[in-house]
């Protein structure tokens, strides 16, 4: 299962046959009860929602991309995808498959469902030729290596002591930074503007339609644990909104007085300057003791900024796990951080099309990946590939796990200088 409810993957297709010989059926499910489809995913995740939340993971749904899988005439599986456009090493916008809502009934574990559901969307992203890549959420990291899907990214979380001199004095061109308290709607188009500026700044990066930028501001009294309603900050600039936080606040007290929760959403600047200006406001409000923030990248700047760093208890977790759809394509959609040319030799199980020998070439102007029959300089699998693409993993730790080879002295170190990025890759919101 894919982490938390979403939904939606294209399926106007004949299966792959490997479905109906294990007795399960997948297909559209544009004409199925979406009451009933939610309730495979209620059941698989153990949970029930609310209606704001049922309404507006509803407002998001594209039903041409939304899958069902039945055993007889029982409706035991879902899966689905939404249309993104995420940003690549060297800047670029490309299109991929945020895979969701991937879900079996309890009564229907350990029969191939999940398997005939990936496999059939897999299949179908591939012959439709849209989106070279794949991207999901887990919910069971162990699941989704066994269909081609690496860890891509980490998220840091952060606990961090707030209060005067958690950060260090302000620059002296923070003066000229203005913090203005917003409605977090009204101030919606100023954030958004904000945050389609750093797209391509850093791999990862997914943009969001109106639609996604409203999912944004879901805040339920019923989910806030007590917290107050989602509030906004400005960051402004000779006029101008030069960036912006998302937070809340949690107040809490005890005999030694107040010690409320700075509970932060999401933070982006256009400059350090401003973005430190906005981590002091966020570290000094009243009657806050402690701040919590959660998606960091593992390089975000603000560990360096703490003035006591053992204030700070940062913790990381696996964030996005990508899958190249089509191998070739993807890694001629990216650059690389030094002149690369090497063979590839890349096993796929589960996507056939993608094994076999591909000559890379490329450098931080452009790529090609075209077919070859020359000797391989480095071998690896659909997973490792996924790891890789956005620059945030090392190919020397995974060459030291045994899950990359060199075949020839050095290729591996060469791949892995090739591949790096910095700033490292982040995913921004969860789907």
């Amino acid at each position: 299962m894919t982490s938390r409810p979403s939904r939606h993957v294209a399926c106007n297709r004949p299966n792959p046959p490997a479905s109906a010989s294990s007795g399960i059926t997948v297909r559209s499910a544009e004409s199925d009860s979406w009451d009933a489809w939610d309730a495979v995913i209620q059941h698989a995740f153990g949970e029930g929602w609310s209606p704001e939340s049922r309404a507006a993971w509803d407002s998001l749904r594209e039903p041409d991309r939304c899958l069902s899988a039945y055993l007889g005439t029982e409706l035991v599986g879902t899966a689905g995808a939404y249309s993104f456009s995420m940003t690549v090493p060297g800047g670029a916008a490309q299109p991929v498959a945020g895979v969701t809502a991937v879900a079996v009934a309890p009564t229907a574990r350990r029969r191939g469902v999940m398997r005939a559901m990936m496999r059939h969307q897999l299949h179908e992203l591939h012959e439709h030729g849209r989106e070279p890549l794949a991207a999901l959420t887990a919910s069971q990291p162990q699941i989704y290596g066994r269909f081609g899907y690496g860890l891509a990214t980490w998220r840091m979380q952060l606990r961090a002591r707030t209060g005067p001199g958690a950060l260090p004095a302000a620059p002296a061109a923070a003066a000229d930074v203005r913090m203005r308290l917003a409605d977090p709607a009204e101030a919606l188009p100023a954030c958004r503007t904000v945050y389609d500026e750093l797209l391509p700044s850093r791999p990862g990066l997914m943009a969001r339609n109106d639609l996604w930028a409203q999912r944004q501001l879901h805040d339920p009294p019923a989910e806030r644990g007590g917290a107050s309603p989602l509030r906004c900050v400005l960051a402004e600039a000779d006029g101008q909104v030069r960036g912006y936080a998302y937070y809340a606040t949690k107040p809490e007290w005890g005999q030694e007085g107040p010690h409320g929760r700075t509970v932060v959403r999401e933070v982006h600047a256009l400059d350090p300057v401003t973005r430190l200006a906005l981590w002091r406001y966020l570290f000094d409000l009243d009657l806050m003791s402690h701040l919590e923030v959660n998606g960091l990248a593992p390089d975000d700047p603000l560990l360096h900024q703490l003035t006591d760093v053992r204030a700070a208890k940062p913790s990381f977790m696996d964030g996005m796990y990508l899958r190249l759809v089509d191998a070739g394509r993807a890694l001629a959609a990216r650059t690389y951080a030094v002149p690369v040319d090497l063979v590839l030799d890349v096993h796929d199980a589960f996507c056939p099309w993608n094994t076999g020998r591909w000559r890379l070439t490329g450098d931080e102007h452009g790529a090609r990946c075209e077919r070859t029959t020359a000797a391989a300089d480095v071998a690896l699998g659909a997973t490792e590939l996924g790891s890789l693409y956005l620059g945030g993993m090392s190919a020397a730790s995974l060459e030291g796990a045994a899950r990359v080879i060199g075949l020839r002295p050095g290729a591996v170190a060469r791949l892995g200088t090739a591949f790096a990025h910095e700033p490292l890759p982040l995913m921004a919101f969860g789907f």
